[in-house]
């Protein structure tokens, strides 16, 4: 039996950490209902900038990061600790952040998490080379490098009754890299943030790198993927929800 479409769904504006985080709980939740209702459930690919924030994974906690949050909230950006993998990175205006929210269960046998990651990689991998002409470097660590010291790319995922959350993070300007100067990333002392403006010596709009994304994602998951109709059902109204907060400058978090 052919699977069903992933829908896709880009938002044009940064938005806070948190309020995504809770549209994925959300997402992830309706899902799960749906799926042991036997009702069809969708899957969904979230593309979006965040605003500056800085994100632990599940194994770092409260007493560990605080002084940590302390010093990189004084910079002016958030802190949240996750439930993803992974360790510290950040995340903000003129990176692509997609959020994946797939049911593994869907294939025969299931798709498994390290298969999956795997898929991710390769994602971004055929981006850079096809878009930007960029070969990315072969690492023992997760995420796409374009040097042994430099990363373009990070991965972090979390799977929870075979249904994902989080996902990957691509620097295409060079915006991000000052406040990645300020943390120790992924664990990685001897690493350094790279883009593709960087890289190419393009001036690059990140949501111009959006099209290619989808359907290079479409490819690697063998997955037709078609636009969300945002507010036409129950995810949609979820999206839509989002999509009307208020804008720049009047975020509460």
């Amino acid at each position: 039996m052919s699977l069903p479409p992933i829908v896709h769904h880009y938002f044009s504006r940064p938005l806070p950490y948190l309020r995504t985080l809770q549209l994925q709980e959300s997402i992830h939740a309706l899902q799960l209902h749906q799926r042991r209702s036997s009702k069809p459930h969708n899957d969904i690919l979230l593309l979006l900038q965040h605003k500056p924030v800085y994100t632990g994974g599940r194994r770092q906690t409260e007493s560990e990061t605080a002084s940590e949050r302390a010093r990189l909230t004084a910079l002016g950006a958030d802190f949240v600790l996750a439930q993803r993998g992974g360790e510290l990175t950040y995340h903000g205006p003129g990176q692509l952040v997609g959020y994946p929210l797939l049911d593994l269960g869907r294939t025969s046998p299931p798709i498994g998490i390290r298969d999956y990651i795997c898929r991710l990689q390769r994602v971004l991998s055929l981006h850079l080379r096809e878009a930007h002409g960029l070969t990315p470097t072969e690492s023992e660590h997760t995420g796409v490098f374009l040097g042994e010291h430099e990363k373009v790319a990070s991965i972090g995922v979390q799977v929870r009754h075979r249904l994902t959350m989080h996902g990957f993070a691509m620097n295409v300007t060079r915006e991000p890299r000052a406040w990645f100067d300020e943390i120790v990333a992924c664990g990685l002392a001897d690493v350094k943030a790279a883009s593709i403006g960087g890289a190419t010596g393009k001036k690059l709009d990140v949501g111009v790198e959006v099209p290619g994304i989808v359907e290079r994602f479409g490819r690697v998951m063998q997955r037709q993927m078609v636009p969300l109709d945002v507010g036409a059902d129950e995810l949609g109204e979820l999206v839509y929800a989002l999509e009307q907060v208020p804008r720049d400058g009047e975020w509460t978090t």
